[in-house]
């Protein structure tokens, strides 16, 4: 979990992107209340960071969900992406982070 996560390449599960908005969004939260309260501007110099981190991991999650990373741009999107499946096994973006398999698919016996 966690590798390159400032690449807009590659793959994510669900559980990596709903912790990597929840960091996301606590920074930022934290961040925003600092500089606000008069408190120190070093914060500033993080804030594109950040952004580009939100950025990323959000293109990665589009990929898991077989869609360009354009898509996190569309309303509402990043609530889809937290909640709906993954696409199976491997598609353009790259193989599925769950394994080989076809994410938990199982067979009907």
């Amino acid at each position: 979990m966690f590798k390159k996560p400032l690449s807009i390449t590659g793959r994510i599960r669900r559980t990596e992107y709903a912790l990597s908005f929840v960091v996301y969004a606590t920074i930022l939260i934290f961040a925003t209340v600092t500089i606000m309260s008069g408190g120190s501007m070093l914060f500033l110099l993080a804030y594109p960071l950040l952004v580009w981190f939100g950025i990323a991991q959000n293109a990665k999650r589009c990929h898991d969900r077989g869609n360009s990373g354009w898509y996190q741009f569309i309303p509402f999107y990043v609530l889809w992406m937290l909640f709906a499946g993954s696409e199976p096994g491997t598609n353009k973006y790259g193989p599925n982070p769950k394994g080989a398999g076809d994410a938990g698919i199982q067979p009907a016996i």
